[in-house]
């Protein structure tokens, strides 16, 4: 396995020296870019400020963290446009605060939360976490949050909830590529309530110890690190708790290539390229790709029985 005790593992082995040597730096400039955004003009892979102190995960990879750069500057976000520095050059109309996330459907206590209460949930602590996407690619990616189930636990699912529904903003004043016809906005994304549940899954607020940049789903996104980037909901609204498995806006859009469970088996290929290798971004060399992202240990007794090549 990749994965060790935060005790065992010195920083420089996690993340650039040199970068973390430069957060003060950046930390300096943040009132500058803040003001930036405030006049309207577009920031490309802005630094919108730290988060504080972190607590460091047991759960996080060995492997180097790609770059801030590399991290902000190659999104899939379609509200902001197909391409995959779209975002980083349109996001800067996202208005992430205020911000409110509505739990609903299958609980006891359904509520609205504003973000700041969110982020008071739990302790907020840094995850690195290898991330795949469908495409051939992947990253490995300092984020920070906490447990998805922290937030669930507080709403006290009901026992018909089976499923967790995720829904982004889809707002055409902020947001140009929801004027595109090339998915059913607003975008939702789904889970299993164990996959939800799963000490993995994180409700993330920050990349790199710094506030999201709105490139990279600010001000709250999913992040599912066993699974293919497009379960990863961004921007989201609203958490809904459901009994039937949603109709997801991607397997809406091509069921053929994107199936609801999205789970990293490099044995079935997407339609029109192989899965069997990825490459990182910033490399040019392809490796193997790993069954379940290499998290398997920790995820693959919720699939026992189930068939990963029909249930894609």
């Amino acid at each position: 396995m990749l994965i060790r005790r935060p005790a065992d593992l010195p920083a420089s082995e996690i993340t650039p020296e040199g970068l973390y040597l430069d957060r003060r730096a950046f930390l300096g400039g943040t009132a500058a870019a803040l003001a930036l955004a405030a006049s309207g003009r577009p920031l490309r892979a802005a630094d919108p400020g730290g988060l504080g102190p972190l607590a460091r995960s047991p759960y996080s990879t060995t492997e180097r963290p790609n770059r801030w750069e590399e991290v902000t500057g190659y999104n899939n976000f379609y509200e902001f446009g197909t391409g995959k520095d779209d975002p980083a050059r349109e996001a800067w109309r996202l208005k992430p605060r205020p911000w409110t996330v509505r739990v609903t459907g299958e609980c006891l206590k359904p509520r609205t939360f504003g973000l700041e209460e969110l982020m008071r949930l739990a302790p907020l602590e840094e995850r690195i976490y290898r991330m795949r996407c469908v495409e051939g690619w992947s990253m490995v990616i300092p984020w920070a949050g906490f447990p998805l189930k922290t937030l669930l636990d507080r709403v006290e699912p009901k026992s018909t909830a089976r499923y967790v529904a995720f829904f982004s903003l889809a707002d055409l004043q902020q947001e140009p590529g929801v004027r595109l016809p090339v998915l059913d906005w607003p975008y939702l994304e789904g889970l299993r309530l164990d996959e939800a549940r799963n000490p993995l899954t994180l409700l993330a607020f920050g990349v790199y110890g710094r506030v999201l940049p709105n490139q990279s789903g600010a001000p709250l996104r999913l992040v599912v690190p066993w699974k293919y980037g497009f379960k990863g909901a961004k921007s989201i609204v609203e958490i809904r708790l459901v009994r039937d498995q949603p109709w997801t806006s991607w397997a809406k859009a091509n069921p053929n290539e994107y199936g609801f469970y999205a789970t990293v088996n490099p044995g079935v290929d997407h339609p029109r390229w192989s899965q069997a290798t990825e490459r990182r971004i910033g490399e040019w060399s392809r490796r193997p790709t790993l069954m379940f992202n290499g998290y398997g240990d920790q995820v693959a007794s919720m699939y026992t029985g189930l068939d990963l090549r029909r249930n894609f």
